[in-house]
């Protein structure tokens, strides 16, 4: 199925209008808005539970070292969008996860995303 060049225009400002909705989750902070924080915070935020460190840094699709993966964390870390504690089942490792703060916020986030789609959607029917 092709579409028409308007329908593909109206599909990119759906996808601005969700960046935009994405960037208001950091409260307009645009070191978060990367593809290496995306792959993270959604991860952890689809996981629902504390991730091993060392698996949450392989989330990082487009990051292909675990050192610069790393600071990534490190950085959400001092910025307290996630919390990294012991793991109890392997003293190894860390466990990471996102702060009570931060899923909720991305839960909105999800949430207005989601009618953007919609919105849009319905849009692309009426043209």
């Amino acid at each position: 199925m092709s579409y028409a060049l308007d329908q593909r225009r109206k599909f990119l400002d759906m996808i601005d209008r969700i960046g935009d909705h994405w960037l208001q989750v950091f409260e307009q902070d645009e070191e978060f808005y990367s593809a290496a924080y995306w792959d993270l915070f959604t991860a952890l935020w689809r996981s629902g539970r504390p991730m091993r460190k060392t698996d949450a840094l392989g989330t990082m699709k487009g990051v292909r070292s675990p050192h610069t993966a790393g600071k990534y964390v490190d950085a959400a870390l001092r910025h307290g969008l996630l919390v990294e504690r012991d793991n109890p089942s392997d003293a190894r490792s860390k466990l990471l996860e996102l702060t009570p703060d931060l899923r909720k916020r991305m839960d909105a986030y999800f949430d207005k995303a989601l009618g953007e789609v919609k919105q849009t959607a319905k849009r692309l029917e009426e043209a």
